[in-house]
Formats: structure tokens, sequence, C-alpha cells
């Protein structure tokens, strides 16, 4: 992340999310805003490449843009209906749950936590695109390299008091291990029912030769968008590690179980390809 500049990868994933609706049918995440939110410059010039980018690869990396926000919305909803009064969205980036809250009777809070410039640019296409605000939403700046989240959100107005869920997808693998551990620690230390689902990275050691070439040609992207890879996490090895902190379930998804809890039975190809990511959730 380069700071005072917005992220990049947040837009490329959102636009993901924004052709999923445009093109994919049945949606696996319905989200109406997903278009709006980019803006009128980039809803063009997808609605101009329609069917550019059906390879597998292409529809396999939009499929797991969109398939973790819909399993952490999931499992969020789970958590809702035990009690959870509070969601944080972790690297909120243009993410869209807080303006079509289904929970809105429920006095759910949203806090969302984003780098400070990521975030300014989000208000700013929230506002370019008439997207109404809730009061149900609190924005939290944070540098998770220079302060902690137990920081930010104190200031934030965030009561670790509540029981809390939170997302985090598509950070984990940025940041260093020592802040992503640093941040499940904090979340392991909130009252139930809560918890956490995200997204991470497997080892490139534990690839195959093409999960190798694949992992590397996306290392090479994100890195010339100076947002570089820097943690990669063995799916048996962090479970553990989770549960030895205190969460008491922890539930692991590879491309196998995401497509056949997903995908399963669609009319088109769009589902998981190859090892590199996975999802996690943990519950306290």
């Amino acid at each position: 992340m380069i700071e005072a500049r917005p992220s990049r990868t947040a837009l490329r994933v959102a636009m993901r999310r924004a052709a999923h609706q445009l093109f994919d049918h049945p949606k696996v995440l319905d989200d109406p805003i997903a278009l709006p939110i980019i803006g009128r410059q980039a809803a063009a010039k997808l609605e101009s490449e329609r069917g550019a980018d059906d390879n597998r690869i292409a529809l396999s990396i939009r499929a797991f843009m969109v398939v973790r926000s819909r399993y952490a919305e999931d499992t969020l909803a789970q958590l809702v209906a035990r009690g959870a009064t509070q969601y944080v969205v972790l690297g909120a980036g243009l993410d869209t749950f807080a303006y079509r809250n289904p929970h809105g009777n429920s006095a759910l809070h949203v806090f969302e936590v984003d780098y400070p410039a990521t975030q300014e640019w989000k208000r700013r296409q929230l506002e370019d695109a008439r997207i109404a605000v809730p009061a149900s939403v609190t924005y939290v700046p944070v540098d998770f390299e220079r302060q902690t989240l137990q920081e930010g959100l104190k200031l934030a107005g965030f009561n670790p008091a509540k029981p809390t869920f939170f997302s985090w997808l598509g950070v984990t693998m940025y940041l260093t291990e020592d802040a992503v551990m640093s941040t499940f620690g904090f979340i392991a230390s909130t009252p139930p029912p809560g918890g956490v689902a995200f997204d991470y990275a497997v080892p490139r050691s534990s690839l195959g030769l093409f999960g190798r070439i694949a992992l590397d040609a996306v290392s090479r992207r994100v890195a010339r968008a100076g947002e570089p890879f820097r943690t990669f996490f063995a799916p048996v090895e962090l479970a553990q590690r989770l549960r030895t902190m205190g969460f008491s379930s922890v539930e692991d998804l590879g491309a196998e179980e995401i497509n056949a809890r997903y995908f399963r039975d669609r009319p088109d190809r769009l589902r998981i390809m190859g090892r590199i990511g996975r999802l996690m959730s943990a519950q306290v």
C-alpha cells in the first residue's frame, strides 16, 4: 500500500464484483450497488469489454472475488441471528454491504476500516454515485503497520464489550505475519457470539507447477501496483494457531468445498480453479 494513494487492487476487485452483476446468472452475490459505486467510466469500460475476459482463469478470479464476500455475509447472518450487533469490515475497499444492509432492523452497526487514502476515495465514489450513507456506518481510517486495529476502533466509538463479527477480505496476504496475527489476537479477545471470515494465500512451496506459475503471475501484477504479497499460510497450521488463540470453531474451504457450496450445477463456467486462495472463518 502506497501512502496517500487509494488501493489499486480495491478498484480491480470492485470491478469484478460489478462484472458479476452484469454477466453471470444466477448471481452468487446479488449486489445492486456494485456497479454504481465503481463510477460511470469504469462501468462503461466493463460494458464495452463484455465477454473479453471470459477465459477460465479470469472467470475463476471473478468467482473468488464474489464468493468471498458472499461467504462473509452468510457467516455474518448466522452470527447476527445469535446476537452479534457490530460488524467490522477490515480493508473495506469498495465493499457495499453497509449500503444494502439486510439486517437494518437488528441495530447492526457497521465499522469500515481502511487506509485513509482509500477510505477518502471511497467516500468520493459514494457521493458521486449518490449512494446514501446510513447512520449505522462509521468510517475508521487505520494504517495496520503503524496503528493497531484496537486503537483505531476505540477512537471511532467501537464497543469491545459487544458481540462483533469481522470480515477481512483481500488483505492478509499484503501485511506482515506479525500484523495479521496481532489482529487475529484482538478479534479472539472479543465476546461471543462473534468471529471473523477472511481469505488467505497458501505458500508457493505447497503448489504444483501450474499453481506456482499462476501465483508468480499474480504476485508480479500486485507488486507492480505497489502492493506486493507478503504473507502466506499453510491451512492446517493456521487453523491450529487460531484455535490456540481461543477461537472455538474454525472452518477452512478450498476450491472443491467452495465450488460444492456456491457454484454447483451452474449453466456457465463460473467456478474456482486452483489452490492459491482459500476461505476461512473462526468463531469466538
